[in-house]
């Protein structure tokens, strides 16, 4: 058991009612080649459940085995405030950030530790994604993880650089965007950031439920907090231009019948065109490179004549919470 003086590194879990996941990931936390003394985990749990609480607290009791903390998050939601929670009550003075759903590679700390030994502040590491040959929309998604710039799967940061900027914006109660604001952060402070290419985490696509892309819309929320935050670089490094495409469709979706009542057919038809080509064309696009079993293209086309309105809804609706004009 290492002590609060020997820890260099501390790794820190956020984690919401998934003790199976989690317990595959602390057992690949355990198999890493540093020795025990050398390293901590901080599990912050954003449930808290007593299911989680007694699987970590009986693989904390193992002998052989690094530190292990458990920490009961209740005065905060979402990973944002549970990490918050986890850093702070770390000990090393590199905090190394993963999720409770990977498999943190066997060399992953070493490799993310050796990244910042050249005058660097924050460390982004590679994640894994093993996808199909045709994945379905969902999992091409959650493939995006292996080209993100710097994600909470899969980082290092100073525990001096967290301080400086003050940890995560605890806004983000979902986990979404919190992670490219803390970067952005971190960079508009002056702080040097690293890739750790050989600083690897597999990140297995979960499950979901049929239809996941409507519901994934209202993260769309959070885009709005990191634009009136960190406008240039949200342009620059997340979306250059705004889904005009959506603001069109949506457009003809209140055109169509307000002309058809309005009895002129020639504005109906056309709005009704401009819809069905603009929604065909989103919907093909989502299906090029994936599944194209029946179920998947049918999830396709119910949710590509769906998103479009729904994404601009939550868009107005971060706009207007945050006082920004965000297109």
């Amino acid at each position: 058991m290492s002590t609060a003086t020997d820890i260099a590194v501390s790794v820190v879990v956020p984690t919401y009612r998934r003790p199976d996941l989690l317990q595959r990931l602390l057992q690949a936390l355990l198999r890493q080649d540093m020795p025990f003394e050398s390293y901590e985990i901080v599990v912050a749990d954003d449930g808290p459940d007593p299911i989680t609480a007694s699987r970590v607290r009986a693989i904390a009791r193992q002998h052989h085995a690094p530190r292990i903390i458990y920490l009961a998050v209740t005065n905060s939601q979402g990973p944002a405030g549970a990490r918050n929670c986890g850093w702070r009550a770390a000990h090393g003075r590199i905090v190394a950030f993963t999720d409770d759903d990977t498999i943190p590679a066997q060399d992953w700390l070493r490799r993310g530790v050796e990244a910042l030994s050249d005058n660097a502040d924050a460390a982004a590491g590679k994640v894994d994604v093993p996808l199909p040959a045709r994945p379905t929309d969902w999992e091409r998604e959650t493939g995006g993880l292996s080209k993100a710039e710097f994600v909470t799967a899969n980082c290092f940061v100073t525990r001096n650089a967290l301080l400086a900027v003050g940890g995560f914006d605890e806004r983000y109660t979902m986990a979404w965007r919190e992670d490219s604001d803390l970067q952005f952060a971190l960079l508009q402070s002056g702080y040097k950031i690293v890739a750790a290419p050989q600083a690897i985490v597999t990140h297995p696509v979960r499950p979901a439920p049929w239809g996941i892309s409507l519901r994934q819309q209202c993260k769309v929320f959070f885009d709005v907090l990191l634009y009136r935050k960190h406008p240039h670089l949200y342009r620059t490094r997340i979306r250059p231009v705004p889904p005009w495409h959506y603001y069109v469709i949506v457009l003809a979706i209140v055109i169509a019948p307000v002309s058809a009542l309005a009895g002129s057919l020639t504005i109906f038809l056309t709005a009704a065109f401009v819809w069905l080509v603009l929604t065909a064309r989103f919907c093909l696009r989502r299906l090029r490179g994936t599944s194209h079993s029946v179920a998947h293209i049918a999830e396709m086309v119910v949710t590509s004549v769906a998103i479009p309105p729904l994404a601009l809804y939550w868009r107005l609706k971060g706009a207007l919470h945050f006082r920004v004009v965000f297109l």
